[in-house]
């Protein structure tokens, strides 16, 4: 199967295409596809289980499962982690209703647009470059998890420690591929067509390592439903 490969970040009115994937949380494949036609979408594709920032940004839209499908609209989590070691992962850390599927070599991320940062000494060009110095520059602010706004690294290190979180071999490869892997969450109509994002991407990665705001995605839940 010819790969896909959205040269952006896919937008309103773009349609998305066919991602075939195995399944974590049931056996067999997920793919896009089987929902086309059928019911809209709430497609989160986010970085492996490995960083700390994405099984919060998990667990958030887990939490919307429920309200979602009273609307009609099913969610599917993707993520960048090895099929046994994310089955493994949430095994012991189920989330309700969690659809969930494996992409390690994080294809649908590409067919979506979502670009890999690669780290850099000095260069800047956002989506795609970004210096070491930039990364050391920001700060991360997690008020009830973080005792203080912290640079990323430090964050992370600090709530995989609050997790208790153990980094595997697997963990180590999805780190060494795809550390600046950025992510998004895609709502999409019935045939498939995006009318709603929220990625890492925009303005010059405002939200980057955030979640968006329940009501956000529960309004343009409600549009779509309408």
């Amino acid at each position: 199967m010819q790969e896909n490969h959205a040269d952006r970040p896919l937008q309103p009115g773009d349609r998305a295409p066919n991602v075939v994937l195995d399944a974590i949380t049931r056996q067999g494949k997920i793919a896009i596809d089987d929902f086309r036609g059928q019911k809209p979408l709430l497609v989160g594709l986010f970085r492996g289980l490995h960083c700390p920032f994405c099984r919060r940004q998990i667990a958030a839209m887990a939490e919307l499962t429920e309200a979602l499908q009273e609307k009609g609209i099913d969610s599917l989590t993707v993520v960048n982690t090895p099929i046994e070691r994310a089955r493994l992962y949430f095994r012991y850390h189920p989330l309700p209703n969690l659809l969930a599927a494996s992409d390690p070599e994080r294809v649908s991320h590409r067919a979506f647009g979502l670009p890999s940062l690669q780290f850099t000494e000095t260069e800047n060009e956002w989506p795609h470059t970004v210096s070491m110095d930039k990364v050391m520059s920001m700060r991360v602010d997690m008020p009830g998890e973080l005792p203080e706004p912290m640079n990323p690294i430090a964050a992370m290190d600090f709530l995989d420690k609050a997790d208790g979180y153990e980094v595997t071999a697997d963990d180590k490869r999805m780190i060494a591929t795809g550390e600046g892997q950025l992510v998004g969450e895609f709502l999409l109509d019935r045939d498939g067509v995006v009318r709603w994002c929220f990625t890492e991407v925009e303005e010059a990665g405002r939200h980057l390592f955030g979640v968006p705001a329940p009501r956000e995605v529960m309004s343009a839940a409600a549009n779509m439903a309408v």
